[in-house]
């Protein structure tokens, strides 16, 4: 049994961006290869050698997968978030990890050290449920936020956390509130890159609760855990050197694909 598995939920029904897994995203040398593809190169790139999973519900999905050489696992129409998807996964599988890593689909920008500091967390803190990642806010990411909540559109995901370094919430809006403009290096806010880790008795947990309504209010998953006490570590990290913007909305694209071909992704 491996110490940890790597499951990619993907889901072709997406509300704000139909059909988002299949999307084509242009890299460096101008050729477009589908959003999950781009997912799993850079979940890859973490280097820790972990079955990696696509889990998804769409047999379209399914067969790119296939195409790439990589394995699918279906899970039910049923599931509600991608962390049902994952619990689903695993079931499906027959597969007790001592944990599993949900990297989102839509992630393709997510630093390959962020996924490796999450995997040492799980496998150094035996005690931890539930983990997740969280970045500094650069200048860039912080106004790419803003001017996505002026512009009424539902793009990153931030999160406050305790003295102990334990999410108090997560939102779709940008908290804290700044009354003035952050000092250079000093901004409060962090980005949730919704990197998860899990532990399987915690996913056993969360698909028997019930969703929470701050859960169903901002449409949050992650919610369900801290409403029902399962605390989440926020392993807070520096930014990359680039911001890693993720496709939530169609505006979205042409971002990222500037910072494919700026960091040489082909």
């Amino acid at each position: 049994m491996p110490r940890g598995v790597i499951v990619i939920p993907a889901r072709y029904a997406s509300s704000r961006y139909p059909g988002k897994p299949l999307a084509a995203v242009s890299g460096a040398s101008g050729e477009a290869r589908p959003l999950i593809a781009r997912s799993i190169a850079a979940a890859r790139r973490a280097g820790l050698g972990l079955p990696l999973h696509v889990a998804t519900d769409d047999a379209r999905i399914m067969a790119a997968v296939e195409a790439l050489g990589e394995l699918p696992v279906l899970t039910p129409e049923s599931c509600a978030n991608g962390t049902e998807r994952v619990a689903a996964a695993l079931e499906a599988l027959g597969i007790e990890p001592d944990y599993a890593i949900n990297f989102q689909g839509d992630a393709l920008l997510t630093p390959p050290d962020f996924v490796a500091a999450l995997a040492a967390w799980m496998e150094d803190r035996p005690d931890c449920a539930v983990a997740t990642v969280a970045m500094r806010c650069s200048a860039g990411v912080y106004a790419h936020l803003l001017a996505d909540q002026a512009a009424g559109r539902s793009g990153g995901t931030t999160v406050v956390t305790d003295a102990a370094g334990r999410a108090l919430y997560f939102s779709k809006r940008v908290l804290p509130f700044l009354a003035e403009p952050p000092r250079e290096g000093a901004n409060p806010v962090l980005l949730h890159l919704g990197l998860y880790a899990y532990r399987p008795e915690a996913l056993r947990r969360y698909r028997a609760l019930p969703p929470s309504p701050a859960e169903q209010a901002e449409g949050l998953e992650q919610l369900r855990f801290l409403h029902h006490g399962i605390p989440i570590d926020v392993i807070a990290l520096d930014p990359p050197g680039w911001d890693p913007i993720e496709l939530n909305n169609p505006t979205d694209l042409a971002p990222i694909e500037a910072m494919l071909a700026a960091r040489g992704i082909a």
